[in-house]
């Protein structure tokens, strides 16, 4: 990199490291270094960004608070930007859905709504046991990275991760193994060793682990099986909600209802931090001041979290995203047809290509981001080239972008082979 990084910056910084120029600028999907190179943007701020750079629509409302002098920073303390933004919430999202869920503010951070989630589901059923799955990722805290399955992430915390049992994804055990019926059977056992737990706590499409997608079938039996057991069920909507599989919760398809759901990334809908939680009714058992925080309600948030759910008024959006996730789901499938061993995985506008060695990934990502496309890679081992644009990118834009991934892919696939056809295709299945 370029001072003052390399000499001042800690060596814990990691995303400069896979994009080694500096940025300047951004609007929509295009983000420019300061050497005025355009990179489209697959990434959108590991899903802060759904709505884009520096979108016109909440710039303006924020930019106009702020020269109103309007109150930037209160604590917890009643403002009319919060205001605006819990009743716009409850009109958009919560009351055409028939939640009666209260909405909490813990700090800016995912995590941190992670936390405040586990702090009731403990004290709401007097339990402290939890249960998380295989490949899940909740935060680098220490509550929400003991629910953490990644080994390397666990092993920063340098201290025991407790309370925490780790249960089977949908489909970790492969496509014979039913997770529902084995996590039923721990359960019900009383010898199995594990005890009746708080919550289960989970994505339903889970983006750092490797864009591995729960089923509708997966999640109504899971939340079945919560309800008559008297878990409480604690959906993880940070990265893959706000619209990112289509519907504003990722949880709308399955026609379920969580007890408590953790927002934050594109919740405020311009990269600024906050969080939230919802939390059913009965279950706002934390006395006041027993969960705090001195930046709990970022005030031009509220007004860009506002503004961004004008979005959500229409279907308009939802449809885009669907519509767009099936596009890109075609090409990527197209792209894997070339290149040995290769699966793809996810819904919506978070979709992946799963490449069997993960320095295969990387090479595709680092090719990638030299002609001009930012793009991370996910997954345990670095094996999934994470597909992750703004919600609102433009369709030529978007195949921009999926023209150079392609072209990456291509050019990786011949280094260390020769594609595959799609009569060899079965092969690698």
């Amino acid at each position: 990199m370029i001072m003052p990084f390399d000499q001042m910056e800690s060596e814990v910084r990691s995303y400069c490291r896979s994009f080694p120029v500096v940025f300047e600028t951004a609007r929509g999907a295009t983000v420019t270094d300061r050497d005025g190179n355009d990179y489209i943007d697959f990434f959108a701020g590991a899903g802060a960004l759904n709505y884009g750079h520096n979108p016109p629509e909440l710039k303006k409302p924020l930019v106009d608070y702020l020269m109103s002098d309007g109150i930037t920073h209160s604590l917890d303390m009643a403002t009319s930007a919060k205001a605006r933004f819990i009743d716009t919430f409850a009109e958009v999202v919560l009351q055409p859905r028939g939640m009666d869920h209260k909405v909490l503010f813990p700090g800016p951070t995912g995590t941190n709504a992670v936390e405040v989630a586990l702090k009731i589901a403990r004290k709401a059923t007097g339990r402290s046991q939890v249960v998380s799955f295989t490949n899940g990722f909740h935060g680098m805290t220490l509550g929400s990275l003991s629910l953490t399955g990644n080994r390397a992430k666990r092993a920063g915390a340098r201290v025991g991760l407790d309370d925490v049992h780790v249960m089977p994804f949908d489909g970790y055990h492969g496509p014979d193994v039913d997770c529902i019926d084995l996590i039923e059977r721990l359960l019900l056992d009383t010898s199995s060793g594990v005890e009746l737990p708080a919550a289960f706590v989970l994505e339903t499409v889970q983006a750092e682990g490797g864009v591995r997608v729960a089923s509708k079938a997966f999640m109504q039996r899971l939340a079945s099986l919560a309800k008559r057991m008297g878990i409480l069920l604690i959906v993880d909507d940070i990265q893959v909600g706000c619209g990112r599989t289509g519907a504003f919760f990722s949880f709308d398809d399955f026609g379920i209802t969580p007890d408590l759901i953790c927002l934050s990334k594109s919740l405020s809908g311009y990269g600024l931090p906050m969080a939230m939680v919802l939390v059913r009714r009965h279950l706002d058992v934390l006395a006041p001041g027993e969960h705090n925080g001195t930046f709990r309600g970022h005030m031009p948030a509220f007004v860009t979290a506002t503004a961004a759910l004008e979005h959500w008024r229409t279907d308009a959006l939802e449809k885009k995203v669907r519509a767009d996730g099936q596009h890109v789901r075609n090409r990527l499938e197209a792209m894997a047809g070339a290149f040995p061993g290769t699966t793809v995985r996810g819904r919506g506008l978070i979709q992946g290509i799963v490449f069997a060695d993960p320095e295969h990934t990387e090479a595709v990502c680092r090719e990638a981001f030299g002609n001009g496309l930012i793009i991370e890679t996910a997954g345990p081992r670095g094996e999934v080239a994470k597909v992750l644009p703004p919600l609102v990118i433009d369709r030529a834009r978007l195949d921009q972008g999926l023209d150079i991934l392609e072209e990456a892919v291509a050019t990786i696939a011949q280094k260390v082979g020769t594609p595959i056809t799609a009569d060899d295709q079965e092969l690698y299945a």
